[in-house]
C-alpha cells in the first residue's frame, strides 16, 4: 500500500542539519524553554515590528536552524473557558501548510510541553500530518517518492525516550487515520464494496488482524435480510456488489475487554426510490466513513498490540443504488431478530445495513469476557444540526449509561482533541419506532429528513436497539449488554475536504493508551 509520507523522525537536537527548516508551534515566545532559549530572540524581534506574529502564520530568516527557516505557528490563547487541545493541532496543521508553501520537504517540528496539555506535542504531530495526507488515487497515480508532499517529518524531543515514544505513537494513530481516509474519502468506483475488500486484505496480510469477507447473496439474504435489501439493486452490477468484511484482533490476554464494533460502510448513497434531489447527493461517497473507522481502528491495534484487549469488526460496504430493483418505501423485512421492519424511507439505509450485523454481535456477546457494543456511521444530517460540525456524538442504552461509557469516551476524546458530544436515548425515540398497524413490528423512519425530524439522530439509536433485538439485554435484563450509537456525520471531515479520521484517536486514548497518555 502506498503511503503519503515517509516514517516521522525524532531529534533532540534543534540545529539537526537532516532537516530544512523548522516548524514552531507554541503560544508565544514568552512561553518558550531554556532548551529553546535560541528561537526566542528572533521571535522578540519580530514582534517588535509585526504584531501579527500572535495571528499569522510567518516564516524568519533564523541563521543555524536547519535550512536556516523559521515558521511560526502561534497557538492563540490556552487558558479561557473554550479552549482545548486542538489549538495545538490547529497551529500545527496551518504551519504545515505555509512550511509546504515555503518548499521544506524536511520540516523539523517543535512543540515544547505545555503544563495543561500533557499530549500537546502527539496532538500537534497528527496536526502536521493532517496536511501532508495524500488521497489513494493521487499516491496509485504518482507513486514515486518525489512525489510525497514531503521526504520526511522530523519532531523534537527534549529526551530521547520521548522521542521514540512521541515517532511510535504518531506513526501507529495516523496509520489508522490513513487508512479511515483512503477508504472514507476515495471516490465510489475505487473503493466500491469488493475493492475496498481487496484494500483491507492487502492492509491486514501477515498481521494480528484476521479477515473475513462474505459476498456471497444467498448468505447476506439469509443472515443479513436487512442489508440484503438495500443491496439488492446494486447487486446487479457486479462491481458494486456489497461485501461484509468481518475483522478480528485478540491480543495475549488476558482479555479483559472485548469490544464489538459495526461500521456503516455506504460507498455511495443515492438515497434510492427515494432519492436525493436537488443537488443533496454531492459529496455521498463519503457516507462509509463508519466502517472506514473500524478498519482505522484495527490497523492502530495491528501497530500497538495491546496485550489484554480483543476487538470484533464488521465493515458493512454496501452501495445504496437506484434502479428497477432498488428497495422501496412500505416494503416490509424481516430483520435476523426477527422483527417485522417497515420500511420508511429508503434514504435511511444505514441503519438497515448495520442492524443484523448489531444482531449478530448482539448474539456472539454473550460468551464474550466484558464485551461492549458500538455502531459507527454517518447516520443522520440532525447530528450536524444540533451539535454542528466537528463533533461526534454518542448515546449510551442502558447498561452502557450505568457504566458511564459516553462519559468516558468524552474524557478521552478531550485528551488528544478528537471531541465527542453526549446525547440521550429517550422513551420518546423507542415511541417513534412503534409499528403503526399490524402489519409491522416495527417502523424504521418516517419520510422526512433527519434534520427536519424532532430528535433526529437519536431515534435511529432506538431503531437499532429494537430491530436487532438489544432491547432484550437491556438494564431489566439478565444479561444486559452495554451498546453505545456514534454518530460522525458532523466530526468525520468536510466535503470538499479530507477525512478527519474521527472517532479512532478517541478509541485509540480510551482503550489502548489510557494508561500512558
Amino acid at each position: 500500500m502506498c503511503t503519503s509520507v515517509q516514517p516521522t523522525e525524532w531529534t533532540t537536537n534543534l540545529k539537526n542539519q537532516n532537516f530544512d527548516g523548522v516548524i514552531l508551534v507554541t503560544q508565544s515566545h514568552d512561553s518558550l524553554s531554556d532548551q529553546l532559549d535560541y528561537l526566542r530572540a528572533p521571535l522578540q524581534d519580530y514582534s517588535s515590528v509585526d504584531s501579527g506574529l500572535a495571528e499569522e502564520v510567518v516564516v524568519l530568516r533564523v541563521p543555524g536552524l536547519p535550512g536556516n527557516r523559521l515558521v511560526f505557528a502561534c497557538t492563540g490563547p490556552l487558558n479561557r473557558d473554550y479552549d482545548d487541545v486542538r489549538r495545538f493541532s490547529d497551529a500545527a496543521l496551518n504551519g504545515m501548510k505555509r512550511a509546504l508553501k515555503a518548499g521544506m520537504q524536511r520540516p523539523l517540528l517543535v512543540c515544547p510541553p505545555h503544563r495543561d496539555y500533557k499530549n500537546n506535542t502527539l496532538v500537534a504531530a497528527l496536526g502536521a500530518l493532517h496536511a501532508l495526507y495524500m488521497p489513494l488515487e493521487v499516491r496509485e497515480a504518482h507513486i514515486k517518492s518525489s512525489d510525497y508532499k514531503v521526504c520526511v517529518l522530523g519532531l523534537w524531543a527534549a529526551k530521547e525516550a520521548e522521542g521514540k515514544r512521541l515517532v511510535e505513537l504518531t506513526n501507529a494513530l495516523e496509520s489508522g487515520r490513513m487508512a479511515y481516509r483512503d477508504i472514507g474519502g476515495s471516490d465510489p468506483e475505487r473503493m466500491a464494496a469488493p475493492r475496498s475488500a481487496d484494500y483491507v486484505q492487502e492492509m491486514f496480510k501477515n498481521s494480528p488482524v484476521s479477515v473475513e469477507v462474505l459476498s456471497d447473496l444467498k448468505t447476506l439474504e439469509k443472515e443479513y435480510p436487512c442489508l440484503a435489501a438495500v443491496n439488492r439493486c446494486a447487486n446487479t452490477v457486479p462491481r458494486h456488489q456489497a461485501r461484509v468484511i468481518k475483522l478480528k484482533y485478540c491480543g495475549e490476554g488476558p482479555i479483559q475487554t472485548t469490544l464489538m464494533l459495526v461500521g456503516k460502510g455506504i460507498t455511495y448513497d443515492t438515497g434510492g426510490a427515494d432519492i436525493k434531489a436537488g443537488g443533496v447527493m454531492a459529496g455521498m461517497h463519503r457516507d462509509k466513513c463508519g466502517a472506514a473507522a473500524v478498519a482505522g481502528f484495527f490497523q492502530i491495534l495491528a501497530h500497538l498490540k495491546p496485550k489484554h484487549l480483543k476487538v470484533i469488526g464488521a465493515m458493512a460496504m454496501v452501495r445504496n443504488s437506484v434502479g428497477a430493483d432498488c428497495y422501496v418505501a412500505d416494503e416490509l423485512v424481516v430483520s435476523r431478530a426477527g422483527r417485522r421492519v417497515r420500511v420508511g424511507n429508503t434514504d435511511a439505509e444505514g441503519r438497515m445495513v448495520m442492524v443484523d450485523l448489531l444482531c449478530e454481535m448482539k448474539e456472539k456477546a454473550v460468551q464474550e469476557i466484558n464485551p461492549q457494543l458500538f455502531t459507527i456511521a454517518t447516520l443522520t444530517g440532525h447530528a450536524i444540526r444540533a451539535m454542528g460540525p466537528n463533533y461526534s456524538i454518542i448515546m449510551d442504552n442502558g447498561p452502557a449509561h450505568h457504566r458511564k461509557n459516553a462519559a468516558q469516551w468524552q474524557k478521552a476524546g478531550e485528551v488528544l482533541g478528537d471531541l465527542f458530544e453526549i446525547s440521550t436515548i429517550r422513551r420518546e425515540d423507542y415511541e417513534f419506532h412503534k409499528g403503526k398497524s399490524e402489519y409491522e413490528d416495527i417502523l424504521q423512519c418516517n419520510n422526512l429528513p433527519s434534520s427536519a425530524t424532532p430528535r433526529g439522530h437519536q431515534t435511529p439509536a432506538a431503531f437499532l436497539i429494537m430491530a436487532s433485538g438489544l432491547d432484550k439485554h437491556g438494564v431489566d435484563s439478565d444479561k444486559p449488554l452495554p451498546y453505545s450509537h456514534i454518530d460522525i456525520a458532523g466530526s468525520s471531515g468536510p466535503f470538499p475536504g479530507i477525512p478527519t479520521g474521527a472517532p479512532i484517536v478517541a478509541m485509540a486514548a480510551n482503550y489502548i493508551l489510557a494508561d500512558t497518555l
